[in-house]
């Protein structure tokens, strides 16, 4: 998505007269009053907290509709816990507000879910680490339709449309994210599918809800279909990751025996390789959205020893290496973790060993080479 493109999908119709007057903090203040001045010389007491059951907002910035709400939570007991979306009082402009909704099971907490709108940083590094490691997994899924976002059962994220947020020079997109439990957590294909639906529609209606909050026109619509839940599989070693020409080296073989590959025809497409124990020990992650490939900017610049190349630059570390290359999209960064000790001595090499192969033969693969790197004479 270009910084003029607005969301993909058309402007819907403006809600309702009563459903906008509702959405009014003026008005529903006043209409709160009203009616607890009737109900307290009533005798009765409506609510435990300041917000009436039929009047109030919906949870997270007034756009979790019921659907959404019972979808996650069924007709567990539930309490949320709002920021107002604002920009970082700190001056960082990196996170607007967060919302948290636990549900309950008597006094027994069942299930939390967080949603979380924040612009990341690409400029200091700091969500080239933890975001990604939980919000492009191997796990997930493009959204599909045009959708500038990923999903899995775990986490889901959208990115907000530059119209609307605008954006500085080195920081990615302004993002809407939400995650329940452990990330990748895994479980039976039904609980799969059904937790990956329901985040997805939370996310598209949170998203709605943060563009409506902004000011800004437009909305998304929930995607149609989106791809079969990504699962493991045997390692193909002539064709490391799903990538014709990547060999891995004989020497990784054994502890690198399952691979997982999501993301595909997304803003990033993400392997993963580990043991039997499916505990991902490497992961290499292509990020062709542009906006998305500035996290990476300042590993690309500062985060280790140079590399250099055809088309590109980087930085190779010990556990961590990134290139960027710019093709005919954009930037491109192309990003090769070990996550766990692996190999002869339990080394951490693989980076630096797999890097030149991994950068020419996935160029290739999206059409962007041919891509050589080079390690400087040590």
């Amino acid at each position: 998505m270009t910084d003029t493109e607005s969301p993909a999908a058309p402007e819907a119709p403006r809600p309702p007269l009563l459903r906008r007057l509702l959405r009014s903090r003026t008005v529903r203040a006043a209409t709160v009053a009203a009616l607890a001045g009737a109900l307290l010389g009533a005798g009765t007491v409506a609510w435990r907290t300041d917000t009436l059951p039929l009047l109030g907002p919906s949870p997270c910035w007034d756009s979790l509709g019921s659907g959404s709400m019972d979808a996650l939570f069924g007709d567990r007991r539930t309490e949320v816990e709002e920021q107002s979306l604002h920009n970082d009082p700190m001056g960082e402009g990196g996170s607007y507000g967060q919302c948290r909704i636990t549900s309950y099971e008597g006094d027994r907490a069942r299930r939390q879910v967080t949603v979380n709108v924040r612009r990341l940083d690409g400029l200091r590094g700091t969500d080239s680490q933890d975001w990604p490691s939980e919000f492009l997994s191997s796990g997930m899924v493009s959204l599909g339709d045009g959708l500038p976002g990923m999903a899995s059962p775990s986490r889901a994220w959208i990115a907000l449309p530059q119209a609307c947020t605008g954006r500085d020079d080195f920081t990615g997109p302004t993002v809407v994210d939400i995650g329940m439990g452990r990330a990748d957590f895994e479980v039976s294909s039904e609980y799969t599918l059904r937790d990956r639906a329901a985040l997805t529609g939370a996310l598209i209606d949170a998203v709605n809800g943060v563009i409506e909050d902004f000011g800004c026109s437009g909305t998304y619509r929930e995607p149609r279909d989106l791809a079969a839940p990504v699962k493991w599989d045997d390692t193909e070693p002539s064709a490391f990751c799903g990538i014709k020409g990547l060999t891995l080296p004989a020497a990784y073989r054994k502890e690198l025996d399952e691979t997982r590959v999501g993301g595909e025809g997304g803003p990033a497409r993400v392997c993963e390789a580990g043991s039997s124990f499916r505990e991902a020990s490497v992961r290499l992650t292509t990020v062709t959205d542009p906006v998305l490939a500035e996290i990476y900017s300042w590993d690309a610049l500062r985060s280790g020893a140079p590399v250099t190349g055809t088309g590109g630059y980087g930085k190779v570390g010990g556990n961590r290496a990134v290139f960027r290359a710019v093709c005919q999209t954009g930037q491109v960064m192309f990003v090769m973790e070990q996550l766990r000790p692996a190999g002869a001595g339990n080394r951490f090499t693989f980076t630096r060993d797999l890097l030149p192969a991994y950068v020419a033969a996935e160029s290739e693969r999206i059409g962007c080479g041919p891509l050589k790197v080079t390690f400087p004479a040590s």
